[in-house]
């Protein structure tokens, strides 16, 4: 079984790129037009200046601006370590997805894994906030 950036690959238009670490991919609240695998590295997704989560080799992010009507970034993406990344534009990444359908669900696995992540982070500093 193919990870999901793996497939990300298969299917883009241009090849991988290599961002230094602290490099800045993207920003909060800009007009988004990518999403991105990980081929290597991990890369840091900021909220409000606050690390909310990281992603590994692998994994893919930034999916979120291709499938709102909006196409905004929720958060910054910034290369904690040197990256290798692949990326799909939203023609490509409809495409992957009814070519092969379980890219969908790969997708859909990675942003339920990193939701249930959060979920449970969140629980985890709202117990702490009441210890207080």
């Amino acid at each position: 079984m193919l990870e999901p950036a793996k497939i990300v690959e298969l299917f883009e238009k241009e090849n991988p790129k290599v961002w230094a670490a602290d490099s800045k991919i993207f920003e909060e609240g800009e007009t988004g037009n990518l999403m991105y695998g990980v081929l290597e590295g991990t890369v840091e997704l900021f909220v409000n200046g606050e690390v909310i989560e990281r992603i590994q080799k692998g994994d893919v992010f930034g999916e979120g601006a291709l499938v709102h009507e909006e196409h905004t970034r929720a958060s910054t993406a910034i290369a904690k370590t040197e990256c290798k990344l692949t990326a799909l534009d939203e023609e490509r990444f409809i495409f992957a997805i009814q070519q092969t359908p379980m890219f969908a669900i790969y997708v859909i696995r990675s942003f339920s894994d990193r939701l249930r992540r959060l979920k449970h982070s969140h629980s985890y500093f709202h117990q702490e906030r009441e210890e207080e």
